[in-house]
């Protein structure tokens, strides 16, 4: 099995920045791809960025200029730095690991972003 840890959310003030950092440990396989996605109160949860172990990134439309993935020095921690922040980046963000074999999905940090 694979656990993914989210930490890093908070409360800011539009126009500010955060950084999220997502840990997953276990059974990871090299060869595997961790994503960001955020759900927003009454709305569908939205993938929001994706990093491959390969390096590839893509973003959503709606963040692509504002927020950047990346991989740390430690094996399987992500990161997702957040900028000019708006209120409606507001969501609980979650950070999924995936491989062949597993798919784990953490329990989600909160950003709120005040206007």
């Amino acid at each position: 099995q694979v656990q993914v840890v989210e930490s890093g959310g908070g409360l800011v003030q539009a126009g500010g920045s955060l950084r999220l950092s997502c840990a997953a440990s276990g059974s990871t396989f090299s060869s595997n791809a961790i994503d960001w996605y955020r759900q927003a109160p009454g709305k569908q949860r939205e993938l929001v960025a994706t990093t491959s172990s390969g390096g590839s990134t893509n973003y959503a439309d709606s963040v692509k200029g504002r927020f950047t993935i990346s991989r740390g020095n430690a094996k399987n921690t992500v990161y997702l730095q957040m900028s000019s922040l708006k209120p409606e980046d507001t969501a609980v963000y979650y950070c999924k690991y995936s491989d062949y074999r597993y798919l784990s999905w953490g329990q989600g940090t909160q950003v709120t972003v005040s206007s």
